[in-house]
């Protein structure tokens, strides 16, 4: 990608991420720093509030959460950080995660900073895996859990949907990202800005540097008892719904699963048509 280039993608890239955040209620942009670099934490909700803390998955940034944002800063202080090392607005220091155990010292100290001795971790996908290691390692500062589509958390991703993604991976561009999400999503409508967002992320360079999930074994997931809800897209092509539902029926001693009908692993979060935040709401009340 030549330099002219880069200057046009990211000109849109910055649009479409402000077009987003404008209709979130509210919204604060924050900053916090540590050996990992300084990490964009996106805020809402009334200070003193029960604090909440949103992952995103792999390249979707902290702008798809805004609609669940929204509705949860009604009862909740809300904070939304960009993963470090992946696409957004945190830009990496001189350290980069590299392990599980640094992405958790990252998360961490992100939460410190925040002044958040203890708060509900709501991931999805790739921050799904990382909000349950976090509650794995630091049970003490979780008060709740909720995994939406949860990948590497009690299996893999689908073979399907790791081939169809090899293409966008290996040469990544806009057109195909955008065409992973129509694969993936059925054709379902989805926030243009944000696939703008998405697609941009992907075909922007360099390429994000992110850490490889490493699955819990079945014996760490029976010994956690941090509430937890886990709520899976009934049309993902991305995990395995059933089988999914059973693992953690099978080793969390606390946990709720709910199916979100007419939902994909990629209308989650911010595109499902009401039921999660419902569902998100009631659980966190």
């Amino acid at each position: 990608m030549d330099d002219d280039t880069q200057i046009r993608t990211k000109g849109r890239f910055d649009a479409a991420y402000d077009a987003v955040l404008a209709r979130w209620d509210g919204v604060t942009a924050l900053e916090t720093t540590s050996e990992f670099g300084v990490t964009r934490v996106h805020a809402c909700g009334p200070t003193g509030a029960p604090p909440v803390l949103l992952l995103h998955g792999g390249g979707a940034t902290s702008t798809a959460w805004s609609a669940v944002a929204t509705t949860l800063g009604s009862t909740h202080r809300v904070y939304a950080p960009d993963l470090i090392g992946d696409v957004g607005r945190s830009v990496p220091g001189y350290r980069r995660p590299r392990t599980p155990a640094d992405l958790m010292t990252w998360l961490d100290a992100v939460r410190a900073e925040l002044g958040v001795p203890r708060a509900t971790l709501i991931g999805h996908s790739y921050g799904a895996w990382i909000a349950l290691s976090y509650a794995l390692s630091h049970p003490d500062r979780v008060n709740r859990l909720a995994l939406l589509d949860p990948s590497n958390c009690f299996s893999g991703l689908r073979a399907g949907y790791v081939l169809r993604a090899l293409p966008m991976l290996l040469r990544p561009n806009e057109s195909r990202a955008r065409r992973f999400i129509e694969w993936e999503t059925r054709g379902r409508a989805v926030d243009p800005d944000w696939l703008t967002v998405y697609a941009l992320g992907v075909a922007g360079s360099p390429r994000p540097r992110v850490v490889l999930p490493k699955r819990p074994s079945a014996a760490a997931l029976g010994e956690l008892r941090v509430p937890t809800l886990v709520a899976l897209a009934k049309d993902s092509r991305a995990i395995d719904t059933d089988r999914v539902g059973t693992a953690a029926h099978g080793t969390l001693s606390d946990v709720r699963v709910e199916v979100l009908p007419d939902s994909s692993h990629h209308t989650l979060p911010g595109n499902e048509p009401g039921q999660l935040t419902r569902i998100l709401a009631e659980f966190l009340s």
